[in-house]
């Protein structure tokens, strides 16, 4: 089988697995964790006005919830006008804490965080500041994700683009980017919903797939460009 019907294949799979998300993710939530990363606390904002919204958020991934990240989820509009930011704070299975953030309508997806639906999160942070929660990387402080990156695809099942180097250069400075076209530098298929999929090792060197819908979120400083000895 050639690399391009495969890669066609895999595409098709990936729409059919995202339009049944929710109770695939209800199952495999059910089943056992599979995420990286166990939930502190989860603040809403900006840094200079921001809320605890731990409480809420768990009432979301209670119903295993894939959402659009908008005022109305929280109740609350703690800086009015301004872009606002849902940031979690997680403890990683290394044991150092580190942050994410999703920017205001765009989509939060609890599948990398361990617990998510079942509510077993870890004690609370119990800080109201808005720190960076940077710890654990490389003394450089850049570049020390856990999976290190393979290959990276952006588009659909019948037109999609080779996109490795770009997403490489991202996750070089640890930054969090949009998967849209403007940040992946281009638009393999217009007017049709696209996606990035990403595929990594971990430390051990086991494959994994990263699938992110487009205008979500894409937390760089968990991914890594460097070349390891495994």
């Amino acid at each position: 089988m050639s690399n391009s019907l495969m890669l066609r294949r895999s595409f098709a799979l990936l729409g059919l697995l995202l339009l049944n998300s929710v109770p695939a993710a209800a199952q495999r939530r059910n089943e056992g964790d599979e995420g990286e990363y166990q939930i502190l606390q989860a603040r809403y904002g900006t840094a200079e006005n921001n809320v605890d919204v731990t409480q809420q958020l768990k009432e979301l991934a209670r119903q295993d919830r894939r959402f659009k990240l908008v005022n109305d989820l929280f109740s609350v509009d703690p800086a009015p006008g301004q872009r606002k930011t849902l940031r979690i704070y997680a403890l990683g299975r290394d044991g150092q804490t580190r942050t994410f953030d999703y920017t205001e309508y765009s989509e939060v997806d609890g599948s990398q965080f361990t617990g998510w639906g079942s509510g077993k999160w870890g004690p609370d942070r119990n800080d109201n500041s808005w720190d960076e929660g940077r710890a654990g990387r490389n003394g450089d402080g850049r570049d020390a994700g856990e999976f290190q990156i393979q290959q990276a695809r952006y588009g659909t099942a019948e037109r999609n683009i080779d996109v490795t180097q770009r997403v490489r250069g991202l996750v070089r400075a640890d930054q969090r980017f949009v998967a849209d076209n403007n940040t992946l530098g281009a638009d393999p298929h217009p007017g049709k919903r696209k996606f990035l999929r990403i595929q990594a090792r971990d430390r051990n060197g086991n494959s994994r797939d990263f699938d992110f819908s487009e205008d979500s979120t894409v937390e760089g400083s968990q991914f890594t460009a460097r070349r390891r000895g495994n």
